[in-house]
């Protein structure tokens, strides 16, 4: 059996968890989806998949393996997409990640113009705050926040992301606002878990001095949608991308603290794998990202 075409099936009953939900959308009978990861098996001398009356889960060599099949039919699918150079647009999948506040938030709010402008393109966009690796787990594009490490992937400098430090209305009613960042010692400062260490927040001030101070608070949490929630509520002071909490502020509903002093803005770029040449639909969106988030 044509070994790309038994990769392709492996990947899509992983996806799906059942070999019933593959056959349907791959409109191949169950017994020939059962087939072709019987194949692989055979081929491999492993066991990819474990199956019961109840349920199927992959092994570890099966994990491992699925990866490996995402890199290489993304290699497939661009050595296609290249041959196609009759093709006047771009076309095909794009499977890009983000972090999870951008993404959900000024990604997914400019997607819709880049999908408007190219029809032939469709998005998978996955969105997490966990260190993707973008050419094992075949993604066209990655967006990442923070300094880089050493890298071999190409990488575009996008607009820096800024922080705002704000409360509640309610809250500043029984607690005077900070006017010094040493302030924030003394108050209930709702944490994000991502950051190393959670619990230390450094300013830029007046003249480039900086402070750093260790704050404490009630709550802390992994996903910075939830953090708003909570100083929405009047719980304490938060500390977040500014495009997460704009809305709030320009209605009143967050108030800014400190505007004397500033959380230093984030390196942000898109990567993409170096040694691949561009498809036209990775070019066309690289570009999109570029206009739409420029470098300031």
């Amino acid at each position: 059996m044509d070994r790309f075409t038994s990769m392709q099936v492996f990947v899509k009953v992983a996806d799906l968890g059942s070999f019933a939900a593959a056959a349907s959308e791959l409109k191949l009978s169950p017994a020939m989806v059962a087939k072709h990861i019987r194949t692989l098996e055979e081929r491999l001398q492993v066991t990819l998949i474990r199956r019961t009356t109840r349920r199927q889960s992959l092994t570890d060599v099966g994990l491992s393996f699925l990866e490996r099949c995402r890199s290489i039919l993304g290699e497939v699918e661009a050595a296609e997409n290249l041959a196609a150079e009759s093709q006047s647009a771009p076309r095909g999948l794009l499977r890009v990640n983000a972090p999870m506040t951008f993404g959900s938030t000024s990604l997914a709010r400019a997607l819709p113009d880049y999908l408007r402008t190219y029809p032939d393109v469709s998005v998978e966009l996955t969105i997490t705050d966990r260190m993707v690796d973008l050419v094992d787990e075949g993604f066209d594009a990655v967006i990442r926040i923070g300094a880089l490490a050493d890298t071999s992937l190409r990488a575009l400098a996008m607009t820096p992301y800024e922080m705002a430090l704000c409360a509640a209305p309610a809250y500043l009613a029984s607690h005077p606002a900070p006017q010094h960042p040493a302030d924030l010692a003394g108050h209930a400062c709702l944490g994000f878990a991502h950051w190393a260490p959670s619990n230390e927040w450094t300013f830029e001030g007046p003249g480039g001095v900086t402070e750093t101070v260790t704050v404490h608070g009630p709550l802390t949490v992994n996903i910075g949608h939830a953090l708003r929630m909570a100083a929405l509520a009047g719980l304490g002071i938060i500390l977040q991308p500014r495009i997460l909490l704009q809305d709030d502020i320009d209605e009143g509903l967050l108030v800014p603290l400190l505007p004397d002093w500033r959380h230093t803005a984030r390196p942000m770029h898109i990567l993409t794998a170096p040694d691949r040449r561009r498809t036209r639909k990775l070019g066309s969106f690289v570009e999109f990202i570029s206009q739409r988030f420029p470098l300031r």
